[in-house]
């Protein structure tokens, strides 16, 4: 019984044409595309439907401008799709489609399904590192990449006005795994058949650069290495597409938390697109880690933001197995985080 991870995800937009073009440039295969929608999918199997805002295939728009409309995470077999159904009906209202996807909206308003999901096998060949007094590519020059192409889809990340909570749902009912705390900003967990550090991330509405409901962040691609990132980056630049938060973002970054290298672009579909490296991966033996906010976002940036730079940044880090350090950001308690998260600025955003 799993969840191999984000089958699809369903994006109402305004400007589908632009969207579309957006999709194609980032990398993605074209499936399939008409008047209504555009479809893309990546080696994985993970798709990207691209509709009109007032599609009525999409649910009821409860955030602002574009955005993920619906998740849809993959399941394994179809005893386990059952199984999981069980379990929602007893906490949410429940609908089955003539396909036997699962549709639900989680307490924290996201509006998910599940479907049964053949998950392709994705073959990925980075180029062995070298190090002085540790050569692992001898006589064998890298790989002469043009673009960037994403391999999976990695992650999502949502805005929740009960960030603990939210992810709480999730691992009593979806059995999904704890990975790490960025203790008052937000909690990172995997569906438990896949290994990547991360399936979904939920960032707390109580920042100030956060909405106060729920709401769309971004969305992350997986690629082979910093090569692939980087010249996905150059590609979408001359091709018009920005980061215009590049002072908060860094550029090209990597975090602590997940070891992730990630480059974020402005989305029209909504939020931003991620272009990710490097990763780390885990199984059931990982100890989950509660982490100061600074000392967790950066490792290094080729930008980095002011909040990032002091050379006072705690360096505290805690295993976490027991969950303790998620007590203080209940809602039903007083945050003793509060006056620090309330020092934060908009420019801090993607760096958390």
């Amino acid at each position: 019984m799993a969840i191999l991870g984000v089958e699809s995800v369903e994006f109402g937009v305004d400007d589908l044409e632009r969207c579309t073009r957006f999709w194609q440039d980032f990398g993605l295969n074209p499936v399939a595309q008409d008047a209504a929608e555009s479809i893309f999918d990546v080696p994985s199997g993970s798709r990207i439907i691209v509709r009109k805002g007032d599609d009525p295939r999409l649910p009821p728009r409860n955030f602002p401008g574009n955005g993920i409309r619906r998740t849809i995470w993959g399941v394994d077999t179809a005893e386990s799709l059952d199984r999981y159904a069980e379990r929602l009906a007893a906490r949410v209202d429940v609908q089955r489609e003539a396909d036997g996807t699962i549709l639900f909206q989680t307490p924290d308003g996201q509006h998910c399904g599940l479907r049964l999901w053949s998950k392709r096998p994705v073959l990925s060949n980075p180029d062995p590192v070298n190090a002085p007094g540790n050569i692992k590519r001898l006589n064998q020059w890298r790989q002469w990449r043009h673009k960037a192409i994403p391999k999976t889809i990695n992650h999502v990340v949502f805005f929740s006005p009960d960030y603990v909570s939210a992810f709480e749902f999730y691992r009593d009912v979806l059995d999904f795994r704890y990975s790490d705390h960025s203790k008052g900003v937000g909690i990172f967990a995997r569906a438990d058949g896949t290994n990547e550090h991360h399936s979904i991330f939920w960032v707390n509405c109580d920042l100030p650069f956060a909405p106060d409901q729920h709401g769309f962040m971004h969305i992350a691609f997986g690629l082979d290495d910093i090569d692939e990132v980087m010249l996905g980056a150059n590609l979408m630049e001359r091709r018009g597409w920005k980061n215009n938060s590049m002072n908060s973002s860094g550029g090209i970054s990597r975090h602590r938390i997940s070891s992730a290298i990630y480059y974020y672009l402005d989305n029209p579909n909504g939020g931003e697109a991620e272009y990710h490296a490097d990763t780390d991966y885990l199984d059931d033996n990982w100890v989950p880690r509660a982490w100061d906010f600074k000392f967790g976002s950066l490792l290094w940036s080729a930008n980095t933001p002011p909040i990032f730079a002091a050379d006072n940044i705690p360096w505290d880090v805690t295993f976490d197995q027991d969950q303790r350090s998620f007590e203080p950001y209940r809602k039903h308690l007083s945050n003793p985080e509060a006056a620090r998260l309330a020092a934060l600025t908009p420019d801090d955003e993607h760096a958390l």
